[in-house]
């Protein structure tokens, strides 16, 4: 798929996703702490959510965030996925998140993430149901975690991992790209 047809893809999913939970849209825009309008703006492809407002979707609905990649692309082999194969998500804010694991099911997931210069996942902070973890491939990425003010910022070849529901938000404060592998409990 393009980038269009992912982006379309993605809006199909959160609408199909709030219907068949029953939320309407204000329902969820109140949850999420977003307007009715941005939301319905998501919903039709016309405006790309961020990092967090995603997870905070993906947490009101009661599905992980892993959920949104769920759209199968055909694979030669099951338990693998080659770069033609996999899906891809494009945030607001600069973030574009790749599923580079070749199943959905297992107990972990893994994406790349790719953050432009001055990308973040959204001013608000964000809590994800998931552990998480990462490696820097490229560039630098600065995380804050819970009620801690002083960011820490990795860069290639540090790693991290933080528990399941550990509020966070990151970007790349950098003028150069950010690569970086999340795995996902």
């Amino acid at each position: 798929m393009n980038k269009q047809e992912e982006i379309a893809a993605l809006a199909i999913l959160i609408h199909d996703l709030r219907m068949h939970k029953k939320y309407t849209l204000k329902e969820l825009a109140d949850k999420i702490g977003r307007s009715v309008g941005f939301l319905s703006q998501v919903e039709r492809g016309l405006s790309r959510p961020t990092v967090a407002d995603l997870t905070a979707i993906s947490e009101t609905l009661g599905v992980p965030t892993t959920y949104f990649y769920s759209l199968p692309k055909p694979k030669q082999v099951p338990w693998v996925t080659r770069p033609d194969e996999r899906r891809t998500l494009y945030y607001a804010n600069g973030i574009t998140d790749i599923l580079v694991s070749p199943q959905m099911r297992a107990s972990f997931s893994m994406l790349e993430s790719h953050l432009e210069p001055g990308a973040s996942s959204g001013d608000r902070q964000m809590s994800d149901s998931s552990e998480q973890g990462g490696y820097v491939l490229e560039g630098e990425l600065t995380l804050w975690l819970g009620d801690d003010e002083d960011p820490v910022t990795l860069r290639p070849g540090d790693s991290f991992q933080f528990d399941s529901h550990t509020r966070c938000r990151y970007g790349n404060l950098t003028q150069q790209r950010t690569r970086v592998l999340w795995v996902y409990t």
